[in-house]
């Protein structure tokens, strides 16, 4: 298990795609892994100041809001099926939505 991947996971409310967020070391070797929600429906708006579009190019079957003001911290066993891997310029996108969206940058 790796960093920036998309597996499938129940949070709560059905399986959803979830990007692995954690440091590589906790990805790779610990109990815990911190994730993000992403939506199951199609993206068919505008993402909201806390959302990045994922698709095709990061593995998933069609635009995909992946909400970056929650972190969920999940048992490594409950992530299933893996679903992609988030593109390199996504990944820069999601890191500042995460920054922006917890007013880390204000710090």
């Amino acid at each position: 298990m790796n960093v920036w991947e998309i597996h499938s996971c129940d949070l709560g409310w059905g399986d959803h795609p979830v990007v692995i967020i954690s440091h590589p070391a906790r990805a790779a070797n610990k109990d815990f892994v911190e994730v993000l929600d992403c939506s199951s429906q199609r993206a068919n708006r505008t993402p909201r100041e806390n959302e990045i579009v994922l698709d095709k190019a990061d593995g998933l079957d069609w635009p995909t809001f992946c909400k970056c003001d929650c972190i969920f911290a999940v048992p490594r066993e409950e992530l299933k099926q893996r679903r992609g891997l988030v593109s390199p310029e996504r990944r820069r996108a999601i890191v500042a939505s995460i920054i922006a969206t917890h007013a880390w940058n204000t710090l």
